[in-house]
């Protein structure tokens, strides 16, 4: 397709989707081991390190959630994207720090209702509206912007998986035709060219890294795949529910979803995108008394003569040019208090006592690499920026 110029402070021009590789089922894959990796300075104004005014004007849907103010965070120390809109139906009129006190130094506009947005001066969104809301939003935007959206609205390119999961009917069965799944290690290069880029989730993000090298390189079997994954409860958003009450969730650990998380067709998506035939995992989620972190312990049966170093080797071959997957050294088990604030995803492949098995620990921020850090990588990688701008925050501890 033609290529399109993004509003009047850019100096950069930037493609629509090319058609993509495709597998016997119809769906594109790209693998890929490298990243764009260049140091910046960070800045907190609307001027960046040269004093000129910052070119990218974003706008944030859905701002008064978890995924909302990561996204203003990051963007404090971007040095090309400003904030010009916010929304937020239920805080429509207030200012964003009085719903965020933490992040009250940051000179933002007031949060609107969406349905009062301008977005003429406006020229990239994050969205981040709930489930089942975002496709109808999404499609009267106007087909200038570049769109990263972080519901999971537009992330199964099969249209009756999505009603089958998600108990509706797809309202933009039109835009699901051009939307690129961005898991940005994966699908680099795609995303580089799209208009609409659907964020994963967090635990398709932690799962997908360390697995689809492996099923690409044929170093795993496509069955029995049992995935034992663990969130911080800000991992079930912001809205009051009485299952996500501290007297609920705090001195225990609560398995939920067990066999109907909404997670299960994405991560299977993507496992056979990478495989070209069909996977089915095992996966159970459960809630940990803890604000945020993910971890996915990964049981999987090797292929007939491989062991634990071949997947190790493998992985780290695989992300030894990536900036925010690394692979730790053999035996240190990955945590996620050291990831906590981070886009970091840290691995690492352990021998299973059970011949013919091994273990694959991955970790992330859940609301960082998977959700708002994520889809800045991929925001930036859409406008053809060095994807680590605003990312090079190192993991908080203690």
């Amino acid at each position: 397709m033609s290529s399109m110029a993004l509003g009047s402070g850019f100096g950069i021009v930037v493609s629509l989707p090319k058609n993509a590789s495709r597998n016997s089922n119809g769906r594109s894959f790209w693998i890929r081991g490298s990243a764009v990796s260049t140091p910046q300075i960070l800045e907190t104004s609307n001027v960046n390190s040269k004093g000129s005014a910052k070119s990218v004007r974003v706008g944030v849907l859905g701002a008064s959630g978890y995924t909302g103010a990561e996204i203003v965070r990051l963007l404090a120390s971007h040095p090309q994207f400003c904030i010009t809109l916010m929304t937020a139906d239920r805080k429509a009129g207030l200012s964003f720090g009085s719903v965020f006190p933490h992040l009250i130094t940051q000179k933002l506009p007031d949060m609107i209702a969406v349905k009062d947005a301008d977005f003429s001066n406006v020229d990239a969104v994050f969205c981040c509206l709930p489930h089942g809301t975002t496709q109808e939003i999404i499609k009267g935007l106007p087909n200038w912007l570049k769109i990263v959206d972080l519901s999971a609205d537009f992330r199964l390119q099969n249209l009756n998986e999505y009603e089958e999961w998600y108990g509706q009917l797809h309202k933009a069965p039109e835009l699901q035709k051009e939307v690129i799944y961005g898991l940005t290690e994966v699908w680099r290069e795609e995303i580089q060219n799209a208009r609409l880029v659907a964020n994963p989730g967090c635990y398709p993000t932690s799962v997908q890294l360390p697995l689809v090298p492996l099923i690409k390189a044929h170093l795993i079997e496509l069955k029995n795949i049992i995935i034992d994954a663990k969130s911080g409860v800000s991992g079930a958003g912001r809205g009051a529910k009485e299952a996500n009450l501290y007297t609920e969730i705090s001195e225990g650990i609560h398995a939920y979803g067990i066999t109907k998380h909404r997670h299960v067709p994405e991560i299977e998506q993507g496992l056979s995108d990478a495989s070209g035939s069909n996977v089915t995992v095992s996966f159970t989620p459960h809630l940990m008394p803890m604000s945020r972190g993910m971890q996915s312990t990964i049981y999987v049966e090797m292929s007939s003569g491989v062991t634990h170093v071949d997947l190790y080797q493998h992985l780290l071959s695989s992300y030894e040019h990536e900036e925010f997957v690394r692979v730790l050294d053999k035996g240190v088990v990955p945590h996620t208090r050291n990831v906590r604030g981070s886009n970091y995803c840290y691995m690492n492949v352990f021998p299973d006592r059970i011949p013919g098995r091994a273990i694959i620990i991955s970790v992330i921020d859940n609301l960082v690499k998977g959700a708002s850090g994520q889809a800045l990588q991929n925001l930036n990688l859409m406008l053809g920026y060095p994807e680590n701008l605003g990312l090079q925050h190192q993991p908080l501890f203690p």
